[in-house]
């Protein structure tokens, strides 16, 4: 979308919201969430009336939901939070000559590159995140997605020799970090950064920060299905929010209360491809290169979407094992694991650092 586009959605949004078109968005949009995040099986909590807006940036739909209320201040306020989104793609992604990251990829192997405070402190943040993980979550991967990208678009697995360099090249050994100057040196061309795993939570991060700066401290926000954050309450407990069953994803497994935290669910159950009789998912193990497929599907918890989102990632690689000693240093998050269930046998759901009486299960 051009930024005249953009501003033209979003001064028809505004426009839209200033008149009876809210009422009839309050209207629809109501029971459409209703339906799509929310379990209306008995003994699961009820949804309630919710406002929601939403635009499209990240080739995904990021929304907004607030409880209802008849003032417009509310409305206008998330609808400058939903602006934010396309501002942050712009910064984030490596597919537009414009974005910062980009530009820092594509210096790679020269002079230390100087960049935004904020982006310094995200791809710190996401580097420290892939230590924590042992390189389960992995920043610098570009090589490796840009590899498996092409050969999925080709109907094919990458040969040896690809896979190697593409390794060498996502080496995170030799990124150097200047706290001081906020300037990040990548050793080799070739290299760089991809936070296709995390930015769609950073920018529900910075989304959250504007709307509590103006006050508004009650909802609910999301970028696609993956992605969300939730602050303050809906319901007694929180934001109710669907879990689909891996296994059957037209059916509900639970409904998860969410307070004031970030969402982060992945899964290899949808995005994938086929080569020689052998299924490939989008999920790959950064450490070796080839895609895994040992859990069917995580959702993560945690105090901000960023590191749910680089978390539902990496728990999605690391053992089950592995995944519990991770929670068990760190009782801030927690995960949803939906490991597949042995021939015969029925899903088993593993639950850690979350309390039972926040998920209604089906």
């Amino acid at each position: 979308m051009s930024d005249s586009a953009r501003d033209d959605a979003g001064s028809n949004r505004r426009d839209f919201l200033t008149g009876r078109a809210a009422r009839q968005e309050f209207e629809r949009h109501g029971n459409e969430l209703a339906e799509e995040l929310i379990s209306p099986r008995t003994g699961a909590p009820d949804s309630g009336d919710t406002v929601r807006l939403s635009t499209r940036a990240m080739n995904c739909e990021f929304s907004v939901v607030l409880n209802p209320s008849r003032e417009r201040r509310p409305l206008m306020i998330a609808s400058d939070a939903l602006d934010m989104a396309h501002a942050i793609e712009n910064q984030l992604t490596v597919y537009r000559e414009t974005s910062d990251l980009l530009a820092l990829n594509q210096q790679a192997g020269g002079a230390p590159v100087a960049v935004s405070e904020d982006l310094y402190l995200l791809l710190a943040r996401a580097m420290e995140i892939a230590r924590e993980t042992q390189g389960a979550f992995h920043p610098l991967a570009a090589p490796l997605n840009a590899l498996w990208r092409d050969c999925r678009k080709l109907g094919r697995i990458p040969e040896s020799l690809e896979l190697e360099k593409a390794l060498k090249l996502s080496d995170t050994s030799g990124a150097r970090f200047d706290e001081v100057t906020h300037s990040i040196a990548l050793p080799n061309p070739g290299m760089g950064f991809d936070l296709g795993g995390m930015g769609k939570g950073y920018a529900l991060d910075k989304m959250a920060d504007f709307l509590l700066q103006e006050g508004i401290g009650d909802f609910l926000l999301s970028g696609g299905h993956s992605s969300l954050l939730a602050r303050g309450t809906h319901l007694t407990q929180g934001w109710p929010v669907g879990i689909r069953h891996p296994q059957f994803p037209r059916k509900r497994l639970a409904s998860w209360m969410l307070t004031d935290c970030g969402f982060s669910a992945s899964g290899s159950g949808v995005q994938y491809f086929r080569h020689q009789g052998r299924r490939y998912g989008h999920i790959f193990d950064p450490r070796t290169g080839w895609p895994v497929d040992h859990m069917l599907s995580v959702a993560v918890t945690a105090p901000s979407a960023a590191v749910a989102d680089a978390l539902s990632t990496a728990f999605s690689v690391l053992t089950q094992e592995e995944t519990e000693a991770y929670c068990a240093r760190h009782p801030e998050v927690g995960a949803l694991l939906l490991p597949p269930p042995l021939p015969g046998s029925t899903l088993k759901p593993v639950v850690l650092n979350i309390d039972p009486r926040l998920i209604h299960w089906a």
